[in-house]
């Protein structure tokens, strides 16, 4: 069985590429990159060599490989692997000599981070871009074991509450947040996370399904609710609207 590649490049600031692939006898040779490489093996194991020391990518970890240092890969099974790849950029990250030092990390919830980041990344930008933050966060205290962002007060959770809503459904990307409300964004997710019991990426989608139950009851089909509201297309809303309501936006707005 030949490779299956898909790789793409998200609405993510930091992010320059994904990478999701299965592969049975291929082989990496030695190589570089430019950017930082943040991977999650799904199936099999990857034995790989950095900077001339030999590591193995297991399933339950997460391997870390900086930006300029050779490695190769290869699969440790006949059968071969299966894995996701984020490739960061160069400034994104510190600490290229504690990375080549320690490639993998044994950190449970940051592996299931970066799996819910996958998930979002086509779809969900604020989500991505929330998601983001705080694995990028949480990769910072490995390398440089530095302290989380302290956390802000609650007028400030409040604060994006209401720019979030000023400009619903087009609403602005957590960096830009960040930089209106002058708050480190790892901070801004907490906050608002704590005072609202939700993070703002789920508030968001709440108050999109909101403007698209009202386009729809105005008479709007689907597809065209869907876009007034701010999702990407019809599928993107009726994933929602079901997971919320139990009913498809077709069906909602035949509900006499």
């Amino acid at each position: 069985m030949g490779p299956e590649i898909t790789a793409w490049r998200p609405n993510v600031a930091g992010i320059h590429e994904v990478f999701h692939a299965r592969f049975t006898d291929h082989a990496y040779p030695s190589h570089t990159h430019d950017a930082w490489t943040l991977l999650i093996v799904d199936d099999g194991m990857v034995r790989y060599d950095l900077d001339r020391h030999e590591h193995g990518a297991l399933r339950d970890q997460v391997t870390l490989l900086p930006p300029g240092v050779p490695h190769d890969g290869r699969s440790v099974r006949p059968e071969g692997f299966r894995k996701r790849v984020l490739y960061l950029a160069s400034d994104t990250l510190t600490g290229v000599g504690a990375a080549v030092d320690h490639p993998s990390l044994a950190d449970p919830l940051l592996r299931t981070r970066i799996h819910q980041l996958h998930r979002s990344l086509r779809t969900e930008d604020l989500e991505a871009q929330s998601r983001f933050a705080l694995i990028r966060d949480r990769l910072r205290q490995h390398l440089n074991g530095t302290d989380a962002p302290q956390p802000v007060m609650a007028t400030t959770a409040h604060r994006l509450r209401e720019l979030l809503d000023a400009h619903l459904p087009d609403t602005p990307s957590l960096d830009e947040a960040a930089a209106v409300l002058e708050v480190h964004p790892v901070s801004l997710v907490r906050a608002f996370s704590r005072e609202f019991g939700i993070p703002p990426h789920r508030y968001v989608t709440g108050r999109r399904l909101e403007l698209a139950r009202r386009h729809l009851l105005a008479g709007h089909p689907a597809a065209e609710a869907a876009t007034m509201s701010g999702f990407y297309d019809q599928a993107h809303l009726t994933r929602h609207f079901t997971k919320l309501l139990g009913v498809s936006p077709a069906r909602y707005a035949r509900t006499p």
